[in-house]
């Protein structure tokens, strides 16, 4: 896997002794370059801005808004800025939440250093990562609401055609996250992984023509 030779790096989490922790874990990397922290979601706003990191490490338990709410703004005003959730949350509500405001990834806080960097590594080469057990989740949510937006129907359309993430997001006018984004949401809900079941599926519902 080959990374930027350097990559910009912020934080943003309540508790200084966090962040201590979490710059110290990033040291292992010599290409990450630590060019920012915030304790809240005012100071993320303005830090964002001012230092234009290419990776937002982001709690979610800020004191002045939800990190999940920042995540989806920051979403908007800097579509490239790649999100990883470090959080010590587990519970599904926030992981599917994260996954709708635009996240690249979530990993627990209490995760294994390894694990950490090597959801750095995927989200940076522009893939998603999730822990396994967080993935798990996702892949098997209970909920009822199985229905495909009109969005995550064209991009399952685009799948059924044989097209990688890259020319969806071009064919879409959408980032290539936002692809991954969407073909995660259409495999927990059809909880279908075979190619030869999401044609089937397609053409049952009407998405594609026989």
């Amino acid at each position: 896997m080959t990374l930027p030779p350097v990559i910009r790096v912020a934080l943003v989490d309540d508790h200084s002794l966090v962040r201590d922790g979490i710059k110290a874990l990033l040291a292992v990397m010599p290409q990450l370059d630590v060019v920012g922290e915030a304790e809240n979601g005012a100071q993320a706003l303005e830090m964002v801005g001012r230092c234009q990191p290419d990776l937002l490490l982001m709690d979610i338990g800020l004191k002045d808004k939800n990190g999940l709410e920042l995540t989806r703004l920051l979403g908007k005003q800097y579509p490239s800025l790649k999100i990883l959730i470090l959080s010590m949350y587990d519970n599904y509500e926030y992981v599917s939440e994260s996954v709708r405001a635009g996240a690249s990834g979530y990993v627990l806080k209490n995760a294994p250093s390894r694990e950490i960097i090597a959801a750095i590594e995927a989200i940076i080469s522009g893939s998603t990562f999730y822990s396994a057990e967080i993935a798990q989740r996702l892949a098997t949510d209970p909920s009822t609401d199985n229905e495909l937006t009109p969005r995550e129907s064209q991009v399952l359309y685009q799948m059924v055609q044989g097209l990688n993430n890259k020319e969806m997001a071009r064919e879409l006018d959408i980032s290539v996250r936002t692809v991954e984004t969407h073909r995660l949401s259409i495999r927990r809900k059809l909880n279908i992984d075979k190619p030869a079941a999401l044609v089937k599926y397609a053409i049952d519902h009407g998405i594609v023509s026989r």
